[in-house]
């Protein structure tokens, strides 16, 4: 009979990712921030602001954590921790629906206020989910196989190729669904708009790499452990490990 090998920093990157997850889903969506970007604007005066839900500048996040995971631990272990951030965010939108949901009392004044930050649609908050399901399997796919391509070597390629590939994913799956034909954005500018999150989302990847080394490099040493999955059963639809 075999043991499971324990983990001393695992739970505490599981906790990590969950709650930027779930954070990045909730509070970040019901803002829509706006900056100058007057060098894209020589290009084309349409380009000189640029406008984006203020999730975008956290939710990569989420892709550094399962990097970290997939990196250390490996595909399977990775698996479980992106089941549990999917259990997350249901509870999460099923959470809001209901206290949306509940009559306000006559001296509160804020419910109008309150259904704009967490009154999200359900066709919006499956679209988030379904594309944040994908997204991850896709992302912790491609670092596996990249890093059994490359020897282990080349951390850098493995985080940024696999976030590239996760994160279109993520993207293509998530605008049509939850905004095509609603009116909250033309749909004509739904294809822009997707372009501009994937290369946003993209780039907060590339500028956490630093960080990424330093804390694969800590967990290999702290856990010794720098999985392969050469074995690994990919099915995203089994918990085994």
């Amino acid at each position: 009979m075999t043991t499971q090998k324990s983990f001393r920093y695992y739970d505490l990157v599981m906790a990590a990712f969950v709650t930027v997850l779930i954070c990045s889903n909730l509070i970040g969506p019901a803002k829509i921030a706006q900056v100058e970007t007057p060098w894209l604007g020589m290009i084309h005066e349409n380009l000189a602001t640029f406008s984006f839900g203020a999730g975008v500048l956290f939710f990569p996040i989420s892709y550094v954590f399962g990097d970290i995971l997939t990196e250390v631990y490996g595909y399977a272990r990775a698996r479980k921790v992106i089941w549990a951030g999917f259990a997350g965010l249901v509870f999460a939108s099923f959470m809001a629906a209901v206290v949306v949901a509940l009559p306000p009392a006559p001296f509160w004044k804020h419910q109008g206020a309150y259904e704009i930050a967490f009154g999200t649609t359900w066709r919006i908050a499956g679209a988030s989910m379904l594309a944040y399901f994908c997204g991850e399997f896709v992302n912790s796919y491609v670092l596996a196989r990249m890093k059994i391509l490359t020897a282990g070597r080349w951390l850098w390629t493995r985080t940024i190729g696999s976030t590239i590939f996760g994160e279109a994913v993520d993207s293509a799956l998530f605008y049509p669904l939850a905004l095509y034909g609603s009116g909250i954005i033309p749909d004509d500018k739904l294809p822009v708009v997707m372009l501009a999150q994937f290369v946003t989302k993209t780039m907060v990847e590339v500028v956490f790499t630093p960080v990424t080394y330093k804390l694969v490099a800590a967990l290999k040493r702290a856990e010794h452990e720098d999985y392969y999955d050469r074995k690994t059963d990919f099915n995203p639809f089994t918990l085994k490990t």
